[in-house]
């Protein structure tokens, strides 16, 4: 028996892809390779509303071949970070936990890149504020929808939950 359906159109996948690829970008300065920008720029045009296409899987592909060929931690989370962002664009309407990744990736990334960058976790706190300040209503409405995610453990695990416990509260705008 498969999942069940939620709703969700191209205009909130465009509304989250936006989004994520806003926390993606904010930490890009940490890469000097140009695959990352390549996804994020994909992802940037179907938000912007262009066709949801085989370019944007491809240069998400492209950012995880560099995350692994990156020697910095930080850089490595800063591409991490834009695969995150491309992925969002592909977010599929069944409930899934693991499906939440799609939506809290970019920014869970981002925030560790940061961090490890700075050699300071509050780094990573920050822009999980950053990001969860940012965050379109609309994002926070297609979280509702899916059950709770599978955050993993460690550092990284706890910025998913983090990121995901933020979106799930109400809005204070």
């Amino acid at each position: 028996m498969g999942q069940p359906d939620i709703p969700l159109s191209l205009d909130e996948l465009r509304e989250l892809s936006r989004w994520s690829a806003d926390c993606a970008e904010r930490v890009l300065p940490l890469v000097d390779d140009p695959r990352p920008r390549e996804a994020i720029a994909a992802v940037r045009e179907f938000a912007g509303g262009g066709a949801r296409t085989k370019a944007i899987r491809m240069t998400a592909f492209a950012a995880l071949k560099a995350a692994g060929e990156l020697t910095d931690p930080a850089a490595e989370a800063a591409a991490r970070a834009a695969v995150g962002a491309a992925g969002s664009a592909y977010l599929h309407p069944f409930a899934a936990a693991t499906q939440v990744k799609h939506i809290v990736a970019a920014a869970q990334y981002a925030a560790y890149a940061e961090e490890l960058a700075a050699g300071d976790p509050a780094a990573g706190d920050a822009v999980v504020r950053w990001a969860v300040e940012r965050v379109p209503d609309v994002v926070r409405d297609v979280l509702a929808r899916y059950p709770d995610g599978t955050p993993g453990r460690g550092r990284l695990g706890e910025l998913h939950r983090q990121v995901e416990t933020s979106l799930r509260q109400p809005s204070t705008s």
